[in-house]
């Protein structure tokens, strides 16, 4: 059997996996975040959260990030990503199609996919441990140069332990698939973070991403930054990347400002 074929079988069968768990009585729903509860984002760092946003909430994450590979600088934006709790512990979300341009010599421009997505959070764990399944595909709408070609599916385990009020670990393992490009169809991508909470407001993170194609070279990022919030429902954010050789753009930077709305659905029915 072929790797692509291997691929696309395990995907279908995470996608059935998921049906099934989401179908289940949420006899722990009170373990997932409510409305009272404070804004957690997928970004700065590139390791998704492992909450799901409330039931009824509406996030939207934004952020602009400048790139640095050899001879050539890119500016991206405006990475934005919506996230609405359509049930305790169940959120679908949908990044933006994402604008590379180019700042200096003649890098690939033009938009990126439209991908849209679900995310489940498992309940029933320790309260220190954090768990969340998402499946979704990037849709074949950007420029060929920027996202490839084809639908492009993935999924992606988020997780995070708390050891105290103040340190945290994080995670996530994703494997993409791209069935419509011959030379790989496959990359895995793990990541590990620590995380610090200076204030109630502050924290601060370092993060390792590998990224592990089926053919070609890993690539291998060190990536730090922080978050302040606002409000308990808006958050700006930065972070700073570099490139451990290789195939990896030498350094990445960026900021970002998050906001959330919640209740929409009890607004909706009055």
């Amino acid at each position: 059997m072929r790797r692509s074929e291997i691929s696309a079988g395990l995907f279908g069968a995470v996608l059935v996996l998921l049906a099934l768990l989401t179908a289940v009585p949420d006899a722990f729903a009170a373990e997932c975040p409510g409305p009272s509860s404070s804004i957690a984002t997928d970004r700065p760092d590139v390791t998704n959260s492992s909450l799901v946003v409330p039931f009824g909430s509406l996030q939207i994450e934004n952020g602009i990030n400048t790139t640095g590979r050899d001879s050539e600088k890119t500016f991206d934006g405006t990475n934005s990503r919506l996230r609405l709790g359509i049930a305790s512990c169940l959120e679908i979300l949908v990044d933006l199609p994402n604008y590379v341009g180019a700042l200096q010599g003649s890098p690939a421009t033009g938009f990126g996919n439209v991908i849209p997505a679900i995310k489940w959070q498992v309940s029933a764990l320790p309260e220190d441990w954090s768990l969340s399944v998402t499946a979704g595909a990037g849709l074949p709408t950007g420029a060929a140069q920027i996202a490839g070609t084809g639908v492009q599916p993935y999924i992606q385990f988020p997780w995070s332990h708390e050891f105290n009020d103040d340190w945290g670990m994080s995670g996530m393992f994703t494997s993409f698939f791209s069935p419509a490009d011959p030379s790989n169809q496959q990359t895995f991508e793990v990541t590990f973070s620590v995380e610090r909470k200076i204030s109630e407001r502050t924290g601060v993170f370092v993060e390792y991403v590998g990224d592990y194609p089926s053919t070609g070279n890993a690539t291998n990022m060190i990536n730090m930054g922080g978050e302040y919030l606002v409000t308990p429902t808006q958050q700006f954010d930065f972070h700073i990347a570099f490139g451990l050789g290789g195939d990896a753009p030498t350094y990445i930077i960026g900021i970002g400002y998050s906001f959330r709305f919640d209740g929409l659905f009890r607004l909706a029915g009055k």
